[in-house]
């Protein structure tokens, strides 16, 4: 096995250019997993490691499947390449795998599914909290419309925990989203101040996509538009919005708690 004892190697350059640059990701094909259970999520969901950058003192021994590289380096070179200090010394390279729309059908095939879409979410934190929170709902898939950060962005892996990895999530375009969920009869149920109902007086048992746009502008008119119902989570204090990963759980949870908590 390789080892590497010095920050200036041209792996760990590589390395720290996929963390810090989308175009390199997209260029190379590849992303940033850092962290024993992020890693062990990513195998399940059946990403393909390319290189494992493994610290013996801080990660102990390591199971991998076979094919992947492994690459030994110093607890100083660790500390140069990790973002938190407690992910038990593992970061891999993992190879890019683009989902679409159609995926869906067989991926997370469901009589009544519930997708959460998000328009122009720019935040990698605020859409690793959505996913981390349509996990624990057990969300059939998340669409991410019109995107404004990169699915493989190591904050949004990071503030996901592996959520990313846990539920199918979809990159599109808004007009792609609208017809895939018109075709396949998904009431769209979008969250907005104006012309709505209260999220609890609204139907969520069937199929259903619940839509979501960005804290300062909302959602665009081709969203509202092709909406079947308007909804909102009333406000009582003096502030008229919420975090929209906030927001998304409480009416995340609300669709549980109508299908029965199942």
């Amino acid at each position: 096995m390789e080892k590497i004892e010095s920050t200036k190697n041209a792996k760990v350059k590589l390395l720290m250019e996929l963390q810090q640059k989308s175009a390199e990701r997209r260029r190379r094909g590849l992303f940033v997993v850092e962290g024993r259970r992020e890693l062990e999520h990513c195998l399940e969901a059946g990403y393909e490691v390319d290189t494992v950058f493994v610290c013996p003192s801080l990660c102990g021994e390591v199971e991998l499947p076979q094919g992947c590289r492994m690459v030994e380096v110093t607890e100083q070179v660790y500390a140069h390449i990790a973002y938190r200090g407690t992910t038990e010394g593992i970061v891999a390279e993992v190879r890019v795998r683009q989902l679409t729309l159609e995926n869906l059908l067989s991926l997370a095939p469901s009589d009544v599914p519930l997708y959460v879409v998000l328009e122009s979410v720019e935040k990698p934190g605020n859409l690793g909290a959505v996913l981390r929170s349509a996990d624990a709902a057990g969300v059939t898939a998340v669409i991410v419309c019109d995107p404004l950060t990169d699915l493989y962005n190591p904050n949004l892996i990071r503030s996901s925990i592996g959520a990313i990895f846990t539920v199918p999530t979809v990159a599109c375009s808004s007009e792609e989203c609208i017809a895939f969920l018109k075709q396949h009869k998904v009431q769209i149920l979008t969250a907005q101040l104006q012309d709505s109902l209260p999220y609890y007086d609204t139907p969520m048992t069937e199929a259903t996509a619940i839509v979501m746009g960005t804290e300062s502008t909302g959602l665009s008119n081709q969203w509202r538009q092709a909406a079947d119902r308007h909804i909102r989570i009333p406000m009582l204090g003096r502030l008229d919005s919420l975090n929209v990963s906030v927001s998304a759980a409480i009416l995340m949870f609300e669709a549980v708690r109508q299908r029965g908590g199942k």
